[in-house]
């Protein structure tokens, strides 16, 4: 059973290595927006809704990148993102939490990552830099 049924107003929240398995990185299942769903791995896009200094530095490989100030401020997900379930990271998982709470309130299937880029780091999942290389979590 979804952990969001009615009533229920915050999308879930995931672990780095669920987000990575949704996203390609590994294989697990996952849960979006009040429906939980057994994904193949890579069926959801990563956003990522840091400041592009933050992307720069260092971001999971295939992520696509929003910043949140832009996601508030109207942006249209990439098209990337765009009709497939998204998981939100952020540095710490504050500013996923937010975004993907306004996603969801737009109809879109998203969740965010319980510590953000700085557990996917911890949990030995790539981060690579503006050029490639291996990148760090700023």
């Amino acid at each position: 059973m979804s952990p969001f049924g009615p009533g229920r107003s915050a999308p879930a929240r995931v672990n780095a290595l669920e987000a990575a398995a949704d996203t390609g990185h590994g294989h697990t299942s996952g849960t979006t927006c009040g429906t939980t769903s057994a994904t193949a791995a890579g069926t959801s896009v990563l956003l990522d809704v840091r400041e592009a200094d933050e992307w720069h530095a260092g971001h999971a490989p295939g992520a696509v990148h929003l910043p949140l100030g832009a996601l508030f401020s109207g942006a249209a997900l990439p098209h990337s993102a765009q009709a497939l379930p998204v998981v939100v990271i952020c540095r710490s998982g504050n500013r996923s939490r937010q975004a993907a709470e306004l996603l969801c309130a737009r109809g879109v299937e998203a969740v965010d990552v319980v510590g953000g880029m700085r557990a996917w780091a911890e949990a030995g999942l790539p981060v690579v830099d503006a050029r490639g290389g291996n990148g760090t979590v700023a």
